[in-house]
């Protein structure tokens, strides 16, 4: 796999790129938010590890832009960040983030993190053949194309928000709890219940008319969350 390795700290960099080597990756590293736009067009990596602060472009804003360009859009981002605070945290997953680590870090606990990523993004490619498509009410999902249209617009969703899709129009009417979303959504992966909120948030904000009444993703107070299935 070709991973897109973003930090201005040459040392971080080394030692990402050396462990990833030793798992079988090619490592394409990047100093700045503007060579890591460059490299994700040039070079289309399968994954990007990505440092929030950077000279010129910030890693938030170059989370932004892949996550608004439909062509790589499905690119798993994982951030690692010196920035620790919970609000960090949000941010970084509502701008589109699959995942977030803080330093110092755990190469260790990186390797695993990434190696769960490939895997969902891996999976969820495989996972477009079961189904052709799907509309309902001005929501059209490709599964075969791996395309969402909402309001008559081609949307970029996130890996992580695209299964999180996938699997709500595939279920409609069914209640389900942060817990079994963190189950069958993200697996093995190292995240809490408030990611959930984060990511339904920010999807509903990318495919709602009004994500503060959502027409799709419904909140079942005290529950979870279903899609909804009235006149399907």
């Amino acid at each position: 796999m070709r991973i897109l390795v973003v930090d201005d700290e040459p040392d971080i960099v080394d030692l990402i790129s050396l462990n990833l080597e030793r798992e079988g990756h090619k490592v394409v590293p990047a100093q700045t938010g503007e060579d890591a736009l460059n490299l994700v067009k040039t070079k289309r990596p399968d994954l990007i590890i990505l440092d929030l602060m950077l000279p010129g472009i910030q890693g938030l804003e170059v989370c932004r832009h892949i996550r608004a360009n439909p062509d790589y859009s499905d690119i798993p981002i994982l951030i690692l960040s010196a920035k620790d605070t919970e609000m960090d945290r949000v941010l970084g997953l509502e701008m589109g983030a699959d995942d977030y680590i803080t330093k110092p870090f755990s190469v260790r606990e990186l390797i695993a993190r990434i190696r769960v990523a490939l895997r969902r993004a891996d999976g969820q490619r495989k996972e477009t053949g079961k189904d052709e498509k799907f509309r309902y009410k001005g929501l059209h999902v490709d599964f075969d194309k791996y395309e969402v249209i909402a309001g008559g617009k081609k949307v970029g969703l996130s890996p992580i928000e695209m299964k999180l899709l996938f699997f709500f129009v595939r279920n409609p009417g069914r209640v389900y709890t942060r817990d079994q979303l963190l189950r069958k959504i993200w697996g093995e992966a190292f995240v809490t219940p408030r990611s959930v909120d984060v990511h339904i948030s920010h999807l509903r904000k990318l495919i709602e008319e009004d994500a503060q009444k959502p027409a799709y993703i419904l909140t079942v107070t005290g529950v979870g969350y279903k899609f909804n299935d009235s006149d399907l």
